[in-house]
């Protein structure tokens, strides 16, 4: 794909673009297999290192795949006169970005101690970097993953060097058209990603987001656009559409986190507390494991329900040797062990070869 730099909201060539991509993506495999669960700590540590600390354990015993942070330099991510967003303001009293981010900061070391905390717990450490130096910074840390915010998709120097990791990237997409997610996608190709190396999360930034905003099959469409793995980073209240997300076959989930909703900051208010979260991963377990495959088939415990819940074809009265069997001297009724009703046509007008009691299972 060659790089675009126009951005329209109603992007109508890619109509036309979607119907011959869609035709021509190889096949994935129907199996649907659980996502990667990252719980969203973000800045819900309020910038304490002992908070960030728990919100390892918490994540940890929820059962999280990884523990998600945000790394920053306040003065290198806003200017001194950004404003709040709306949801910002409700939920903080900072009178701008950079009083807000301040108070949300953590130095970058700490970073090194959380990483260190979240492999004495097994879970995975991951910190979305919002600058040149903390991208650089964070590479040194091992991670599994490089997270892309949706407010860095179009930062061309900052796509470059993330580039320049080659880790595995993960990509949000909020307030993001398909113009600019390809934009995005192919700095990095340029950069010597693979479509392997990428997946991209459908996001709506709102915090919280309504129902109505979700949009949620519009994942489906970056998978289909693209051809790259896709998934999901939700700002809704509860757990709802992470759940019906994994349904449409999300790789990874992305949900916030907290260990207190009542605490000042951004991001408490659209997020789960640890129970919740607990619930939410063990939800998505259970969606994952119900949708196994496309391959309809008798699984083993139903096998052992055939008998007792099929019928058969057996006496509905007297039935004498010589007799010919007939709408009105048979009947279906369960169990399942004789003759299936399937074969009725195949049973009328035979001969019955014995007596038959009412309700005996017919044989012939």
């Amino acid at each position: 794909m060659a790089l675009r730099c126009d951005s329209t909201e109603e992007d109508t060539e890619w109509i036309n673009r979607l119907k011959i991509l869609s035709a021509t993506l190889t096949n994935e495999s129907t199996a649907i297999m659980k996502p990667i669960i990252i719980a969203e700590a973000g800045v819900n540590h309020n910038g304490s290192l002992e908070l960030a600390l728990k919100m390892v354990d918490a994540a940890a015993a929820a059962g999280a795949d990884f523990v998600k942070f945000q790394t920053f330099k306040a003065e290198k991510l806003v200017t001194a006169e950004s404003v709040t967003a709306d949801y910002q303001k409700e939920n903080c009293n900072a009178v701008n970005q950079l009083a807000m981010l301040k108070n949300l900061e953590l130095p970058m070391q700490a970073f090194r101690i959380i990483a260190e905390h979240c492999k004495k717990k097994g879970i995975g450490f991951l910190s979305t970097p919002f600058d040149i130096e903390s991208i650089e910074f964070l590479a040194s840390l091992d991670m599994k993953y490089m997270k892309i915010p949706s407010g860095e998709i179009t930062n061309l120097p900052y796509l470059r060097r993330i580039a320049k990791t080659k880790i595995p990237v993960i990509m949000s997409t909020g307030m993001s058209t398909l113009s600019d997610v390809e934009n995005a996608l192919q700095v990095l190709y340029d950069g010597g990603y693979y479509r392997k190396d990428i997946t991209v999360l459908h996001c709506t930034t709102q915090y919280p987001t309504n129902y109505k905003d979700v949009n949620l099959k519009a994942m489906l469409t970056l998978r289909e656009a693209f051809g790259v793995n896709v998934g999901y980073s939700d700002h809704t209240r509860g757990i709802d559409v992470p759940l019906a997300a994994t349904a449409l076959g999300a790789s990874v989930i992305e949900k916030h986190f907290t260990l207190d909703k009542s605490l000042p900051g951004p991001d408490h208010i659209a997020s789960l507390d640890a129970g919740e979260l607990a619930v939410m991963i063990e939800g998505i377990q259970h969606v994952a494991m119900a949708l196994g495959s496309s391959v309809k088939r008798v699984t083993i415990t139903e096998r052992r329900n055939m008998a007792v819940a099929r019928k058969s074809i057996v006496a509905a009265s007297t039935i004498r040797q010589g007799e010919v069997f007939s709408d009105s001297n048979l009947t279906v009724k369960r169990p399942g062990t004789g003759i299936s009703p399937m074969r009725w046509d195949e049973v009328i007008g035979r001969r019955a070869m014995r007596d038959f009691n009412t309700d005996e299972l017919i044989e012939i």
